[in-house]
């Protein structure tokens, strides 16, 4: 038995980022396990944190200057010996600290909360009466609500009173009271008999708890039986309650029809057989699943998962955003039912902690979510699957900046299991691997339906629709198609790859754009709230009807948001039911999967939407898609930018003529010889990957070099940029020549909730003392953070701006 207990503390810095070592006081000894949260004393006794037991040594000299573990948070652990080596590997990876590593694995609702209490240091000073009363301690919040705290303040100053900060104590488990009846045929008579006349509920208490022998107080409750009611039963010896732990189940309400396995053709027969080959063998393979859009991909995914759950397995299965989520929910659901936890960001924080609870619990084998899925506590793991693998929204873009792709393969490699990375247009990094061999290429080269063909893709050159005096939206061809299979009833995609009303409100007397006052960015108009809207930092603020600049009147709005496509698609076809999906209108609780649901069955003609309807989506009555504007991606400043354009529009494109009803698609941009366009529309993934990889080569970038950004930020600018150059000039003496630094430069928008921030990019092939040099960095900054200066650091970026 260990009397010390080695606990990373939340406190993150770089001075705190190991452990310390507590003694285990007599009555936790025997309790506290590896992997337990606890409560701990740090600094000066008053401040108690939140902590994790990361080891239990063997020495058992007492020491006495160590402080004792308070409590524990936990009644077993809750992260286990694999989570505790990925946390290792993170900190080291993503440059973070190890407890904010620990703490991104759990739901949000065990993350620590600190409370505040004031303590009298001497109860009898004569200040008790005025302040304290009736405790020697007041909750800072309740000093704060009756206004004493500046009183209370200066007290501390005088060392009259203390703070004390301590861990408060969430309860997290919902509980449902049930009613336990006590009656049997023995006692029955006597509870009837004394009974008093007239006493009509209690009788009919009685006649229920015969009849049911435990049921909710709700059960009663809705019987018209009241609370008052119950409590005298309970005296009288007729009933108890029971609190019964309840999971909340956010699927309660939905019935799954049970699916099974589809025929398989030979090349997904072909690529189930290699990952079950490869588990068999216990080989912590990577496959790269590249198949075109309608391919079945999600049949090869269930039917590889459902082999392993014959030998006990089990298995994770990410998707790359919430908006993938329902349609991807019901398949597993409808093929695997109860044994299916659910894990994203839509879930309420009870909801997510108790589909937790289920995995951890070893109630859920098969585990269905976004990005921070991957840290499902299984055991056991026979496959991790990642769809889409090359959506961007698969790196987390604050610390800690970890890929889901890459925690994949470092859990694949500890279960010995095999990780299938799926993909109709995979990423560059991830199909350059395959070509090396360092991945396993499976292709499927045809739709899963032998009755479904690839759509016929049309591209619209815009500018020749201007020419023709064509102002609209919507190319003249499009309006056509539109108008087509609204006629014959068949249903319609829209992309348009920006949310909101108009992209900005300008002044055309003088040019005046309204601005963000917080961030270097222009204010988006959104009508349904009849705002003026920041992307970046949230603020909100009227619509002016005149220039704040100049006080004309000519306020005019432009670019095109999915708001205002929407009154214009309206106009055009007012007898269509159309359906908007972008973030403002999912910003509700199950909002994705009601407007699929609403579009599945047929209740809505148009699906307009941003970028998140264009993958995953399979309705076989989608038989027109339109790209508003396939540009908006393209001219970002990014190298990646042809990349993410020939992938939104292969994904889109994906969406029409997936059964049995032939799927065409509409491509309007301004840009139709650029190769990215020219190639999604023989959605020949081949041809673009062969060009990318040669514009790659010759300008210097993934998957040719590594990357790493750095990013310094503080309230001045000239701070930021001093302090950004420092850095880049302990770089250059140490770097080879063989790197290169881009800038530093001020960001893409330079000024965002009112920081202003410098970049710097590292491109290097070979840098051995890279990554000890970046700690560096990261810890000479930490004396910075005092004067409002904060550095820091992302590996392999994928947002450059």
């Amino acid at each position: 038995m260990s009397f010390l207990a080695e606990v990373i503390v939340d406190v993150p810095t770089m001075q705190t980022d190991q452990p310390f070592t507590y003694y285990v006081p007599e009555e936790l000894q025997g309790v506290i396990e590896v992997g337990m949260r606890v409560e701990v004393p740090f600094g000066d006794g008053n401040r108690h944190i939140q902590g994790f037991v990361t080891a239990l040594p063997e020495e058992t000299t007492f020491k006495e200057d160590l402080k004792p573990i308070i409590r524990t948070l936990d009644l077993a652990p809750v992260v286990n010996k694999e989570l505790l080596q990925l946390a290792d590997h993170m900190k080291e990876t993503t440059f973070a600290f190890k407890i904010t590593c620990l703490q991104t694995m759990l739901p949000s609702v065990m993350k620590a909360e600190y409370q505040k209490k004031i303590l009298l240091k001497d109860p009898t000073h004569p200040i008790k009466e005025q302040y304290f009363q009736t405790t020697d301690e007041i909750d800072w919040q309740e000093a704060e609500e009756q206004g004493i705290l500046n009183q209370l303040k200066t007290l501390r100053e005088e060392n009259i009173v203390e703070v004390q900060y301590l861990v408060k104590n969430k309860n997290k488990v919902k509980t449902i009271r049930y009613v336990k009846s006590l009656l049997t045929t023995e006692n029955l008579a006597d509870a009837q008999s004394g009974i008093r006349k007239g006493a009509k509920r209690q009788e009919q208490l009685v006649a229920l708890l015969v009849e049911h022998s435990a049921q909710p107080t709700s059960f009663y409750t809705e019987q018209g039986i009241s609370t008052a009611v119950l409590n005298q039963g309970a005296e009288n010896g007729w009933l108890s309650f029971e609190e019964v732990e309840a999971y909340r189940d956010p699927y309660q309400h939905r019935d799954f029809e049970q699916t099974y396995a589809l025929a398989l053709n030979q090349e997904q027969q072909q690529a189930v057989t290699a990952i079950l080959e490869a588990e068999a063998q216990q080989q912590s393979r990577v496959f790269l699943l590249e198949g075109i859009t309608g391919s079945g991909k999600t049949e090869v995914y269930l039917q590889t998962i459902a082999s392993l759950l014959k030998k006990n397995k089990t298995a994770i299965m990410l998707v790359p955003e919430i908006a993938l989520t329902p349609q991807m929910v019901e398949r597993f659901k409808s093929r695997f039912g109860e044994a299916v936890a659910v894990l994203h960001s839509g879930l309420s924080q009870g909801e997510k902690y108790d589909e937790w609870r289920k995995i951890e619990r070893g109630e859920s084998q098969v585990v269905v979510g976004a990005r921070s899925a991957i840290f499902a506590p299984l055991k056991n793991i026979g496959v991790i699957i990642v769809d889409e693998e090359h959506e961007a929204s698969y790196k987390q873009d604050e610390a800690p900046r970890y890929h889901a792709r890459d925690l994949a393969i470092w859990r694949g490699a500890y279960h010995q299991c095999p990780v299938l990375l799926g993909s109709a247009t995979p990423s560059l990094e991830s199909r350059a691997r395959a070509q090396k061999n360092v991945y396993h290429l499976l292709q499927l080269s045809q739709r899963a339906n032998p009755n479904a063909n690839l759509p016929s893709v049309e591209v619209i050159d815009l500018k020749d629709e201007f020419a023709q005096k064509n102002t609209s939206t919507f190319s003249r061809v499009l309006q056509e198609k539109i108008a087509d299979r609204l006629a014959k009833k068949e249903q319609t995609v829209l992309l348009l790859n920006r949310r909101g009303y108009s992209s900005f409100v300008m002044c055309r007397d003088c040019g005046y754009v309204l601005p963000c006052p917080n961030c270097d960015i222009s204010l988006t108009l959104h009508m349904d709230t009849k705002t003026m809207r920041c992307h970046y930092c949230g603020h909100e603020e009227g619509i002016s009807h005149r220039c704040p600049d100049c006080g004309g009147n000519k306020i005019r709005y432009y670019g095109t948001g999915t708001q205002k496509v929407e009154e214009e698609l309206q106009q055009l076809f007012p007898e269509a039911r159309i359906l908007r999906m972008d973030v403002d209108t999912t910003r509700k609780k199950g909002a994705h999967e009601r407007i699929l649901q609403t579009f599945g069955a047929g209740k809505a003609d148009i699906l307009l939407g941003t970028q998140m309807i264009a993958k995953g989506l399979d309705f076989p009555n989608i038989t027109l898609v339109g790209v508003l504007n396939a540009d908006t991606a393209l001219n970002l400043p990014d190298f990646r930018s042809s990349e993410r354009t020939f992938q939104l529009l292969t994904q889109v494109s994906g969406r029409a003529g997936r059964a049995e009803k032939a799927g065409e698609v509409i491509i309007q941009t301004f840009n139709p010889e650029h190769h990215a366009i020219v190639l999604a529309q023989t959605q020949d993934y081949e041809q673009f990957y062969q060009r990318e990889m040669f514009i790659r080569h010759q300008s210097g970038y993934p998957p040719y070099y590594f990357t790493v950004k750095i990013n310094c930020s503080h309230p001045e600018e000239q701070l930021a940029a001093k302090r950004m150059y420092q850095i880049t000039q302990q770089l250059r003496e140490v770097l080879s020549p063989q790197s290169i630094l881009l800038g530093p430069i001020p960001s893409g928008v330079a000024r965002i909730k009112n920081r202003y921030h410098y970049q710097l990019i590292i491109k290097y092939k070979k840098e051995p003392e890279l990554s000890r040099l970046l700690r560096d960095i990261l810890e000479s900054s930490q004396k910075d953070q005092r004067q409002g200066l904060y550095v820091s650091l992302d590996n392999e970026p994928l947002n450059f701006i």
